[in-house]
């Protein structure tokens, strides 16, 4: 009896046991689910229940989850746990790197950005971005040092524990963007965003806010970040959906610009403006001091990395023509949004990109002698939080929003006016110090670099002449342009050691290529340098593969293959990266098809991963698609574990090697 009684007593605790097991699963699977759909806070309500049941993968979809709903703060905690777990997400470090910055945790965000920049990667321009944000830090030094004689204050009349930001001065009324609709926003669990004004009483104090326009108001869309004209009639503002991503394997919300004119004092209802198209992310607009320009952010294709600044022209008929990127100057492989151009015709930005004291910092671009020059605004108008938003009701105040300490809560509308003298900012150079001259000031002897090449035939490898031939530094900005001669040979351009260059090479029958020239461990020894002077020039050569079907043209692209989580066709961090590099092949080389080839492991039946695997290409090819790509131009196939890379794998790393989608060109138009 007390045998039965205690193999009962087991078997009810496995079964319960088993229970648990599976509804922790599920809970894991809900919380994916919504991650994937972009509704990161129902996403980390569900993981935040099983984060014991694997803190390495838990721990990291929270911290993304918060970085990805713009609560990087709240992330730190989680991307700790995750790492201090064993996560091999390569990123981790990296985006850990930008949330101890936020908390103002310099030397913290050094180690992690150095321990990312010593992983093997494949990815340069994550490294790239990485070199970048080390670099800044060591301008954080001067930048503190610049204070500003302004002074701020908080809008406490208009200012909730949610978010207001994005003000702008239209007559007597400070319009601006609030969290303040009934509807919840997914992403990050706040109210969603509208339009809202306030009398301003005085420069510093508003009345009431209410509702901005009826007919501007969408209850299940976020609608903010409103520009006007000269003349107050023509409006220019950002309406994004509910919060759901654009597609399988696309997280980011869709976000779009609308113009309303003003009718006899009411708003008309808004129209789509036609460059802003539905795949990308366009928002925060600002008109020139003129009115013949619409600056804004966007993230799509044909960008430094994350947000970028563009600018399209208004003709006098008010028709908008084709946008254009506003260059590496400005743009970096960071964020660069809510553009304000003052009536001095000053460009002022918010980035994450240019040196700063961590999230978003303030910024005000320059040309002097047509060359750009980007300056911090230095404090108070910075802090380690978000700044951003800034506008000018004069030349000695204005306003702006951020984040930081001592608000009400979220972000916070403020008030700056000048105490005594215009304001002094900080310097960021454009380019840092140049590492060729010699450390030692009494040291005379000084090395420059060039770079030159030869372009030939990959399978010949004869010389080809008439290739257009593009030097970019490692922000992608040119340093020389040339086309071949008979002798395939082009350069030279000065360059520096310890940077990373990109040779574009484009012949018409031949693949567009880019080729990385890596000058780190190239530098001559001091021993060797027996004059003050010594010009020495490093060369490249650059193969060309003639468009032919086969093999050989799909190695030639260098692709590297992406991976999936087990049981999972959601794009991870890490496989975005390579597919933004696939659709700029695509771009470059508009006259290719490619199959995306999707497989799982061994584990599952057949019926099963052929489901899966085909969901796997079909993400892929769709985030791919959300970027402006032809859907004629590529084809999902998905293989099963049909093709296997390791038959009889047994560890979780052989498994993850078989999960997998590779890139195979089909056809050339």
């Amino acid at each position: 009896m007390k045998l039965i009684t205690t193999s009962r007593l087991t078997l009810l605790l496995l079964s319960v046991g088993l229970a648990a097991c599976q509804s922790a699963l599920q809970t894991v699977k809900k919380g994916e689910k919504h991650y994937e759909n972009g509704e990161y806070e129902l996403a980390i309500q569900q993981f935040q229940k099983v984060v014991t049941q694997d803190p390495a993968k838990v721990n990291l979809y929270i911290a993304e989850s918060y970085r990805r709903s713009n609560r990087l703060p709240q992330s730190v905690d989680y991307y700790k746990k995750a790492l201090d777990a064993g996560t091999k997400e390569p990123t981790a470090s990296l985006y850990y790197a930008y949330a101890l910055k936020s908390q103002g945790d310099y030397t913290g965000a050094a180690d992690q950005l150095q321990k990312f920049t010593r992983q093997k990667l494949t990815n340069r321009s994550l490294v790239s971005l990485a070199r970048r944000e080390l670099e800044n830090l060591t301008l954080l030094d001067s930048l503190s040092r610049k204070v500003s004689n302004y002074k701020l204050t908080n809008l406490s009349n208009l200012n909730t524990p949610s978010a207001e930001f994005a003000p702008v001065v239209l007559n007597t009324d400070l319009v601006f963007t609030a969290s303040r609709k009934e509807t919840i926003y997914k992403t990050n669990g706040q109210h969603m965003l509208g339009l809202y004004k306030a009398k301003l009483t005085s420069p510093s104090e508003t009345g009431a806010p209410e509702l901005f326009s009826q007919t501007v108001f969408g209850e299940n869309m976020n609608e903010g970040t409103p520009v006007f004209s000269n003349d107050g009639k023509m409006m220019v503002f950002a309406r994004g959906n509910t919060g759901r991503s654009k597609g399988k394997g696309n997280t980011s919300a869709d976000v779009d610009l609308y113009i309303s004119r003003n009718n006899g004092g009411l708003w008309s209802e808004p129209e789509r403006l036609a460059f802003s198209d539905s795949a990308s992310w366009d928002g925060s607009p600002a008109f020139s001091a003129d009115g013949g320009t619409l600056y804004f952010a966007s993230n799509r294709a044909g960008g430094s990395g994350g947000l970028d600044l563009w600018r399209v022209n208004i003709d006098k008929a008010g028709r908008f023509g084709r946008p254009a990127n506003m260059g590496r100057d400005l743009n970096t492989p960071g964020n660069e949004l809510f553009p304000y151009v003052s009536p001095d015709a000053k460009l002022y930005f918010a980035s994450d990109g240019h040196a700063g004291f961590g999230g978003l910092d303030l910024f005000v671009a320059t040309r002097n002698e047509g060359v750009i020059e980007v300056h911090n605004l230095g404090f108070p108008f910075n802090s380690r939080s978000d700044d951003f938003g800034l506008v000018w009701a004069d030349t000695t105040r204005g306003y702006f929003a951020s984040n930081r300490d001592g608000g009400k809560g979220d972000d916070d509308i403020y008030y700056f006016e000048s105490t005594r003298e215009p304001v002094q900012i900080a310097h960021e150079p454009l380019k840092p110090k140049d590492p060729n001259l010699p450390s030692n000031p009494g040291d005379k002897r000084v090395v420059r670099y060039f770079l030159g090449g030869t372009v030939v035939d990959s399978k010949t490898q004869e010389p080809l002449g008439g290739v257009k031939v593009t030097v970019l530094d490692d922000n992608e900005s040119p340093i020389g342009e040339a086309t071949t001669g008979n002798d395939g040979k082009f350069g030279v351009y000065p360059i520096k050691i310890g940077y990373d260059y990109n040779i574009v090479v484009d012949k018409p029958d031949y693949i567009k290529k880019q080729e990385l020239f890596i000058t780190e461990g190239k530098q001559l020894p001091a021993d060797r340098l027996s004059k003050p002077l010594t010009d020495t020039t490093l060369y490249a050569t650059v193969d060309m593969l003639r468009k032919e079907l086969g093999a050989e043209l799909t190695k030639a692209f260098k692709i590297e293959t992406i991976y999936y989580d087990f049981d999972k066709y959601n794009i991870r961090a890490d496989a975005s990266v390579e597919l933004d590099k696939v659709v700029r092949i695509l771009q470059d080389n508009p006259d290719i098809k490619l199959e995306l080839g999707s497989h799982t492991d061994s584990r599952g039946t057949n019926v099963y991963n052929e489901r899966l695997s085909q969901r796997r290409a079909e993400s892929a090819v769709n985030y791919i698609l959300s970027r402006g790509i032809s859907p004629d131009r590529i084809t999902a196939k998905g293989y099963g574990e049909s093709e296997l890379l390791i038959p009889n794998a047994k560890t979780e790393e052989e498994h993850q090697l078989n999960r997998r989608t590779e890139f195979k060109v089909i056809g050339i138009q």
